[in-house]
């Protein structure tokens, strides 16, 4: 018994001595449970949206005080034509829109009857429900104070347009945020492995003495995962279309550049991990822990990322799906052009040359 408890106990201070099982043992659950609870919300919260006031009177402003002091809502901008609608979709900052008919608050007084349009950007068909629940519930509710005292109610009819995505299918805003994460954790998870298995096969020494500098060979390492990746993609791309019908109403060029520059992202990202671990079994560690959770619960793909509390939304503009997800819904279900994505395919470049340069810094470093 003495000799089994020496044993426990040996493993006991095995464990603590190592800082790395310990960051696994206590960090991780503690950052997942902080991510997760967090992150995963059903609320709506500071949502931006624009309003189309045809009817300016006191009325439309009653309500749109209502609306915007409910807590749910941030208004963005007043638009002034319906022309203005789609752009300002588009533009991936507004969620909504509310439409008040000319002349409102004299056919709610004469008629009894006055109409508000609400418009929501589909791309997000579970966003978009909530918001025109949220938005249809407070002018409920408004028109629930007119009745009081009066006879004949007056009535606000609520028309509801869905844009980008009008059937509300789930699978729209599901594929093209797949797509991100697939390609992010395939691409990096091969990668990231690449020069670590070198390092633990004992084969760097082969590297050290070749001609190539470190920029040639990290290139080389990159290259063939690139095309493998590349097949990858253009799998998804036909199964997206073919198998669940997933529309690319803008240019099928651009989505293809784009979805390259963030190829290269992504195995950069990889190279970057591979140069600082010292075995695969550490980078593949760091690809899963470090990509896998952020990629899923802060990229936007499946939760809003203007309704987590503001230091995830800090944290979320580090990971490159998020981009790539806004630019992928932006081409596919909104025909978005080149103008409305330019600060995506931006980041997506800095974070591509920061990550090489970065992993041929670390690559000299261990190689002196």
């Amino acid at each position: 018994m003495k000799r089994f408890l020496a044993f426990v106990s040996k493993e006991f201070k095995h464990i603590l001595r190592d800082y790395r099982t310990l960051l696994i043992l206590f960090g991780m659950p503690i950052a997942q449970i902080l991510l997760f609870g967090f992150a995963i919300t059903n609320e709506i919260k500071d949502a931006k949206i624009a309003i189309l006031d045809f009817s300016k009177d006191n009325t439309t402003q009653e309500i749109s005080n209502k609306i915007l002091s409910s807590g749910y809502f941030l208004l963005y901008k007043n638009l002034s034509s319906t022309r203005d609608i789609e752009p300002a979709f588009k533009e991936g900052i507004i969620k909504e829109v509310i439409i008040f008919e000319p002349e409102f608050g004299k056919n709610l007084e004469k008629s009894k009857l006055a109409n508000i349009q609400i418009i929501a950007d589909a791309s997000d068909p579970n966003l978009a429900n909530m918001l025109i629940g949220y938005t249809s519930s407070i002018i409920l509710d408004y028109q629930k104070d007119l009745l009081k005292g009066k006879t004949l109610p007056p009535i606000i009819n609520t028309d509801i347009k869905m844009l980008f995505n009008p059937n509300l299918k789930s699978v729209f805003m599901f594929v093209p945020g797949l797509m991100a994460v697939i390609l992010l954790l395939v691409s990096a998870m091969m990668t990231s492995i690449s020069i670590a298995k070198e390092k633990e096969l004992g084969t760097m020494e082969i590297l050290l003495v070749s001609p190539l500098n470190p920029l040639q060979i990290i290139v080389g390492k990159v290259v063939p995962y690139f095309f493998i990746s590349l097949i990858n993609y253009i799998i998804i791309i036909i199964l997206a279309k073919n198998v669940f019908l997933v529309p690319i109403t803008g240019s099928i060029i651009l989505l293809i550049l784009e979805s390259v520059l963030f190829l290269l992202t992504s195995l950069s990202l990889g190279i970057l991990i591979s140069t600082i671990s010292n075995n695969q079994q550490t980078a593949l560690m760091i690809s899963i822990s470090a990509l896998m959770l952020p990629a899923i619960i802060l990229s936007g793909y499946i939760f809003p990322v203007e309704n987590m509390p503001l230091p995830l939304q800090v944290i979320s503009n580090i990971i490159p799906a998020k981009w790539f997800i806004i630019i992928v819904r932006g081409i596919m279900l909104k025909g978005v052009s080149f103008s409305y994505i330019v600060t995506e395919t931006a980041v997506l470049a800095g974070m591509t040359l920061f990550f090489v340069l970065l992993s041929i810094k670390k690559f000299k470093i261990r190689l002196e």
